[in-house]
């Protein structure tokens, strides 16, 4: 039987290898996560909430203009399985209008080929 990494694990993949490569890529030391994924207690929950954590924000930004774009906004999910909710696809339009490059990556490798190809776009917003 296969084992397919967990979100969280292919995320933490992504961001140990942005680290190894923020000296080829500089912009890589901007790239953060946003925390408002996950399972909490129900009273932690409510304080991110009252604090401005929203559902359906993707789960990390690379706010380095590129092309016609402001940043990249990336959605990670799991290699095998992990839909993209409504939420989600509401957050990535309204985005992707406000000029922002939003991108849902199956693993880690897909993200950092993603992130890369947006790093290579020529321009800045």
């Amino acid at each position: 039987m296969h084992c397919v990494a967990t979100e969280h694990a292919e995320q933490v993949a992504l961001m140990r290898w942005a680290a190894a490569a923020v000296k080829r890529h500089p912009d890589l030391a901007l790239l953060f996560a946003i925390p408002n994924g996950g399972q909490r207690h129900k009273l932690v929950a409510a304080k991110l909430r009252a604090e401005g954590v929203r559902p359906g924000v993707p789960d990390l930004f690379l706010p380095a203009p590129r092309g016609p774009h402001h940043g990249l906004f990336v959605e990670m999910k799991r290699t095998v399985g992990g839909a993209v909710s409504s939420v989600q696809k509401v957050w990535h339009r309204e985005l992707a209008a406000r000029g922002y490059h939003v991108v849902v990556c199956r693993g880690w490798e897909q993200a950092q080929a993603a992130i890369l190809e947006y790093l290579c776009m020529t321009g800045v917003a």
